[in-house]
C-alpha cells in the first residue's frame, strides 16, 4: 500500500467497532498518511504554558521531520515558529529547551527577536530586505494553561475547546504552576495503538496495581460514555460545581475532545500509593483534596489528569510507524517546595509505574499485530467504548481528509 487511495480502501474495509485493519498499524506508508493528514494538519498539545514563564524561555518539539520553537516574546505571548534559519537552513534551537534574549542562528549568527523578526544579518549588501526574511510562524494557541500548536496554513476550529479549556482548567491555575518532572519514554507500538490503549480501563485491573489503588476501573466511569446518570459520579459532579469547580461533561460534538471531572475510589485524593494528597500546597483556586481527577483528552495527541494537587499532562508524538515518544509532565504550584511539600518519588510513582506498564501491553499488541495472523477484532462496547470513540474519529478525520470532504461530527 502506498497510496491515499490504498488509505481511504482500508479504512472503508473496516467492520463497524473492530480494531482497524493491520496496514494502518504496520505499514511505513500508512503512517505517512497519518502524518500528512492526521499531524499537520490537527492541533497538537505542545507543553503547559508555565513550562516557559519568562521572556525568553524557549523549547522545541518534533513533529516528524518538522522542528518546532515555542517561545515566550517579551510581551509574553507565547509563539511557535519552524526552527530554522531563514538563511541556509540551519537549525537554530540546538536543544531541547533553553533562555536567550534573541534567537541567534549558530551558523552565520542571523539574530531574530522574539516574535520571529529578522533584525540582524551579516554583510547582505544594500538590496537585502530583513522584513522578507523572518522565522516561518506557526500557528500557536493557549488554552487554560495548555499550550497547542498547528501546522496547517488553515487549522482547524479551535475557540471552542479554548473556551472549555479555560473554563475547566481555571480552577486549577496552570499559570501559576511548575513542573515537578518530567519523563520521556518511547513505545515500540504504532500512536494509535497508544491512544487505544490510554481510551479504555479494560486492562487496567490486570496491568495497573498502582494507579488501581485510586482510579476506578469501572467502564460507567473511565469509559466514553461519561458515567452520565451514575450516583457516584453524579454526587461528585454536584459537590465540585456547588463549590465553583466546573466539572459536568463537554464534549466536541465530532468527539475530539472531552472534559470531564470524575471522583477517585474511596476517599482518594491524588494519584499516590495511599490515595493521600502528594503535594501539601493546593494548584489553583481548588476548594479541597477530594476533587478527582478532571479528565481531558485531545485528538490525536493528549491526555491529561488534573486534581487537586497536581495536574499530570500526556503528549504523544509518533517517530515512525511502530514507535511513538510519550512525554509525561507533573506539574504543582510554582511556590511548593520540593521536599517540604511534596515528595518527588510520592509525587510521580504511581505514574511512572504505569507509563510503563502501559508501555509493555502497547508493545505486546504491536507485536501480534505485526504478526500476519492478525485480523480486525470487535471491541466490547461496554468496556471499550473509548476506543469506539477515537477509532470512529480518526477514521471519520482521515476519511473527510482524503475524500476533501467536510469533518461530520459523530453520530
Amino acid at each position: 500500500m502506498t497510496t491515499d487511495s490504498d488509505m481511504l480502501a482500508a479504512l472503508m474495509s473496516r467492520a463497524p467497532n473492530h480494531s482497524l485493519p493491520r496496514a494502518l498499524y504496520t505499514d511505513p506508508a500508512m503512517f505517512d498518511a497519518d502524518m500528512r493528514h492526521i499531524f499537520q494538519a490537527e492541533w497538537l498539545f505542545a507543553i503547559p504554558s508555565c513550562e516557559i514563564p519568562r521572556t525568553g524561555n524557549h523549547v522545541t518539539m518534533e513533529v516528524g521531520a518538522f522542528s518546532i520553537i515555542i517561545v515566550r516574546g517579551a510581551d509574553k505571548v507565547i509563539r511557535a515558529f519552524h526552527n530554522t534559519c531563514r538563511h541556509r537552513g540551519s537549525r537554530l534551537c540546538q536543544t531541547a529547551r533553553g533562555s536567550a534574549p534573541k534567537l541567534v542562528c549558530p551558523y552565520h549568527q542571523w539574530t531574530y527577536e522574539l516574535d520571529g523578526r529578522l533584525l540582524w544579518a551579516r554583510d547582505m549588501g544594500p538590496d537585502f530586505d530583513p522584513s522578507k526574511h523572518g522565522l516561518m510562524p506557526v500557528q500557536c494557541r493557549d488554552a487554560g494553561g495548555m499550550v497547542f500548536i498547528c501546522l496547517a496554513e488553515a487549522p482547524p476550529a479551535f475557540d471552542a475547546m479554548a473556551a472549555e479549556a479555560e473554563r475547566f482548567l481555571t480552577p486549577h491555575g496552570l499559570a501559576d504552576c511548575k513542573v515537578a518532572f518530567e519523563s520521556t519514554i518511547v513505545e515500540e507500538g504504532n500512536w494509535k495503538l497508544v491512544i487505544e490503549n490510554n481510551r479504555e480501563c479494560y486492562h487496567c485491573s490486570g496491568s495497573h496495581p498502582s494507579l488501581c489503588r485510586t482510579f476506578d476501573d469501572n467502564p460507567n466511569i473511565a469509559g466514553d460514555g461519561a458515567g452520565v446518570g451514575d450516583p457516584t459520579i453524579e454526587r461528585h459532579l454536584a459537590r465540585c460545581e456547588a463549590a465553583g469547580v466546573p466539572s459536568r461533561l463537554s464534549m466536541d460534538p465530532g468527539e475530539q475532545w472531552r472534559f470531564l471531572r470524575v471522583p477517585l475510589l474511596g476517599a482518594g485524593e491524588s494519584y499516590t500509593m495511599d490515595g493521600k494528597a502528594a503535594v501539601t500546597r493546593r494548584v489553583g483556586t481548588m476548594p479541597f483534596n477530594d476533587a478527582g481527577t478532571l479528565l481531558f483528552f485531545h485528538y490525536p495527541n493528549s491526555w491529561h489528569h488534573f486534581l487537586g494537587d497536581t495536574c499530570i499532562v500526556f503528549r504523544v508524538l509518533p517517530i515512525n510507524e511502530t514507535q511513538t515518544q510519550v512525554t509525561t509532565k507533573w506539574l504543582v504550584h510554582k511556590d511548593a517546595v520540593e521536599g517540604v511539600d511534596y515528595d518527588l518519588t510520592r509525587l510521580t510513582e504511581v505514574w511512572v509505574h504505569t507509563n510503563d506498564e502501559d508501555r509493555v501491553v502497547v508493545e505486546q499488541n504491536q507485536l501480534g499485530i505485526n504478526s500476519p495472523a492478525y485480523r480486525s477484532g470487535p471491541y466490547s462496547a461496554l468496556q471499550e467504548s473509548g476506543v469506539i470513540q477515537f477509532v470512529d474519529w480518526y477514521a471519520r478525520a482521515m476519511t473527510a481528509r482524503l475524500t476533501g470532504r467536510r469533518m461530520i461530527a459523530a453520530q
